[in-house]
């Protein structure tokens, strides 16, 4: 990300997001699923004018940079990854409230050239919100790779938004990128409706839509706001009352349950996202995620999901806890045999004792100590959790565990902090026991 004098030091304490916009400055977020290089094209696009910090309230971490393009200047905010604007975490809850309520001169959702579908969940409910959403098709250089083709104009025609094609990494299209956004803060836009819901809940939304479209005031879609408030989510209602000064009540549609309501229109964004891809998306190869397919059907099976995770979990504790013994004993032996040395050349060269004591046992025999406790550790534990993100496994892991995590009110991503405590716990005992 960079480090400024405004991301350390005082500018690190958590004091929310205060965005310290110039009379021409627009602000522009920035969206995307994790690991899709959405932090790439922020980091390319802002270089080192950036300011970190926390949300409000939260332990969600955000970042803020500027950029230039011609003759206009921007306030980028990278947004938490999150594959819903349906929230269910704090990440998504940030991404939601931000696109919705503070207001954003356009959005920029980056998504990832080899799984387009995926990503186009989060695409559809951003333009639901605002129609001023540019589509940042990234990694179109691992696209290729893979024998994958996306008609970039098809995308563009079938969501009604522009799309643009980039290689972050390389720089490859951003320039285009900022065109569009140029383009597009500088023009009124009507809101969209990417999708089709049932016709109960069309028309109910419908006659919602007409009915509170004169007390928002052009702030938030009419539509949207009437689907939401059919679908009834509390903290977000209580949001949209906040923003519009209104007090608007939830609508009941006939011959369907609370459940059902969110059920059609989740599977109405979904399928709509599925043939979008299918219309935009060809592959050399039809069968390319058939393997992709096989591995799922045995890492989040029933039968044997859970084993294979608490077996992966196992053979990672023990790397990080036994395995590290060796190399942390070595690391030990030497740093240690170097104290002694140094604790002679000082004999020698006449320190006092009080100054010896000082720097062998109180300052490098403690730093010893930590270094060669926690360092294999780390060696070992962070590659081995980065390769298992890479892969894939740990989503599978979220998967499997969000049924039951669900029912005491978290999501399946927490199951990963569970690891990293899972792991780290005996180290911090045993540094708190030495101390």
């Amino acid at each position: 990300m960079g480090l400024t004098s405004d991301s350390t030091g005082k500018g690190a304490v958590d004091s929310g997001l205060f965005l310290n916009r110039a009379e021409n400055e627009y602000v522009v977020a920035l969206a995307g699923n994790p690991n899709v290089g959405k932090s790439t094209v922020f980091n390319a696009l802002t270089g080192m004018k950036q300011h970190t910090g926390n949300w409000a309230g939260k332990t969600v971490t955000n970042a803020c940079g500027r950029c230039s393009h011609g003759d206009k200047s921007y306030i980028l905010v990278d947004l938490p990854g999150t594959y819903s604007l349906m929230a269910h975490s704090a990440e998504e809850e940030v991404a939601r409230d931000f696109v919705c309520f503070e207001n954003p001169d356009a959005v920029i959702v980056v998504c990832d050239a080899t799984c387009i579908e995926r990503n186009l969940n989060l695409v559809l409910q951003t333009i639901e919100i605002t129609p001023k959403t540019i589509v940042c098709v990234n990694l179109l250089d691992e696209a290729k790779k893979k024998n994958i083709t996306i008609d970039l104009e098809a995308l563009s025609h079938e969501l009604s938004v522009p799309v643009v094609g980039v290689t972050a990494r390389s720089g490859e299209g951003l320039p285009e990128l900022m065109d569009a956004l140029d383009e597009m803060v500088a023009k009124e836009m009507d809101f969209i409706r990417p999708v089709c819901y049932p016709p109960e809940i069309e028309k109910e939304a419908e006659a919602l839509s007409r009915e509170i479209s004169p007390l928002l005031g052009g702030r938030l879609s009419p539509f949207w706001t009437a689907v939401k408030l059919i679908d009834y989510d509390e903290k977000l209602c209580e949001g949209i009352c906040q923003c519009t000064g209104c007090e608007l009540k939830s609508r009941s549609v006939e011959g369907f349950t609370k459940e059902k309501i969110s059920d059609e229109i989740i599977s109405a964004i979904i399928k709509r996202g599925e043939e979008i891809a299918g219309k935009v998306t060809s592959f050399a190869n039809e069968k390319y995620y058939e393997r992709d397919r096989k591995i799922d059907r045995i890492l989040t099976s029933r039968i044997f999901g859970i084993p294979i995770m608490l077996m992966m979990l196992a053979v990672v504790f023990w790397l990080t806890i036994t395995a590290a013994n060796y190399p942390s004993e070595l690391l030990s032996r030497g740093l240690f045999f170097v104290g002694g040395k140094l604790e002679k050349l000082l004999i020698y060269v006449n320190s006092p004792e009080w100054l010896t004591d000082m720097l062998i046992n109180g300052i490098y025999r403690v730093l010893a100590w930590v270094v060669s406790v926690m360092l294999p550790p780390m060696a070992i534990f962070f590659p081995l959790f980065t390769l298992l993100e890479d892969s894939g496994y740990l989503p599978r892991v979220a998967f499997n565990l969000d049924k039951h995590f669900r029912r005491c009110g978290a999501c399946g991503k927490q199951a990963l902090t569970m690891w990293l405590a899972k792991n780290w716990m005996p180290f911090l005992q045993t540094l708190s026991f030495h101390a």
